[in-house]
């Protein structure tokens, strides 16, 4: 039975892909933070299949201490601090996870674990104010957040072990990706849910900044196929995960007001406090290399995919309704 440690596994992309990986065979370990507030709702219904471990990013001896108990054929580095605008009001602190981070969990590995097959989780924002359109493995990079540089840095020191040490790491550039499990802070959350609770009478407006950004949006669920499929090959390689398929905000407004029959432009205002310093207008993926090498592709479009988080913020807006009488 091969074994897959995750770290960030309470987040969106490790609840997923800690399910896909259960349902291929794998002795599930994952990494969690010891923090005063546990939030495991997102692998609630998994806790009896895997095994936790705390460690920290922070921490390298934590990190050598779990990879030697684990043992892990497979590490996926999900872990980081990951919401874009934070990324601003905590600049440094995004550095230590999101960069210094992969550096303490690569040297961790090639202390205890160098037989073992390495994924990173690259980004998209890493492109930020965009060389060339479509986005390919060879655009350079131009980010436009702390969060963006910090990526860029866990991007590259990642290619560098695996040149320098012989190690088995790839990073997946994945464009955004979303599902009902997305942080409430996101833009597409922060959508859906606003849909939600307008259409069942709890709230008035929805605020928003940019309408017009355009984004590449997959379903996170296709998404982590890609990761175990990275690790599945031969050889060590970097690829982009992504529809190449753009939509504005504004397009992912009207079709979810229009699932719920609502017109958007009598409930959405622009805020000004939601626009970003630096603007990333347009990213779009082309995942050609992934689809021929890895075979693989995305089964959730855009319009599926916004209609199953709405149905999904519907549902949970309307328990929470009922639970409040």
């Amino acid at each position: 039975m091969k074994k897959a440690l995750i770290t960030g596994i309470t987040g969106q992309d490790g609840s997923y892909l800690a399910e896909f990986l259960l349902s291929k065979g794998y002795k599930v370990h994952g990494m969690v933070r010891r923090s005063s507030t546990e939030k495991f709702e997102r692998i609630s219904h998994l806790i009896d299949k895997i095994t936790l471990h705390q460690a920290d990013l922070l921490d390298e001896l934590s990190l050598i201490d779990m990879l030697s108990t684990v043992k892990p054929d497979e590490i996926y580095n999900l872990a980081a601090m990951s919401f874009v605008p934070t990324s601003w009001s905590q600049p440094i602190l995004t550095g230590e996870f999101t960069a210094m981070g992969v550096t303490r969990i690569l040297e961790a590995m090639r202390k205890s674990s160098p037989r073992a097959k390495f994924y990173q989780a690259s980004s998209s924002e890493m492109f930020g104010k965009v060389r060339e359109m479509p986005q390919n493995e060879l655009t350079p990079f131009y980010p436009r957040s702390p969060y963006g540089v910090s990526k860029v840095f866990g991007h590259y020191i990642t290619v560098n072990y695996r040149e320098s040490y012989d190690l088995f790491a790839v990073s997946g550039i994945l464009f955004n990706h979303e599902s009902p499990r997305r942080g409430l802070e996101f833009v597409t959350r922060k959508v859906t849910d606003g849909v939600a609770r307008i259409k069942m009478g709890l709230q008035k407006e929805l605020r928003m900044g940019n309408l017009n950004s355009k984004r590449d949006w997959g379903f996170a669920g296709d998404y982590v196929e890609a990761m175990w499929l990275m690790l599945q090959q031969k050889q060590p390689d970097d690829y982009v995960i992504a529809t190449g398929i753009a939509h504005s905000v504004k397009e992912l407004i009207q079709l979810a007001f229009d699932h719920v029959g609502l017109n958007w432009k009598k409930y959405v205002v622009t805020d000004p406090r939601f626009i970003r310093p630096a603007e990333v207008e347009h990213l779009l993926g082309n995942s050609t290399k992934a689809r021929k090498v890895l075979k693989w592709k995305p089964r959730v479009d855009f319009a599926g995919l916004v209609t199953m988080m709405v149905d999904a913020d519907l549902e949970r807006v309307a328990r929470e309704k009922n639970n409040s009488y």
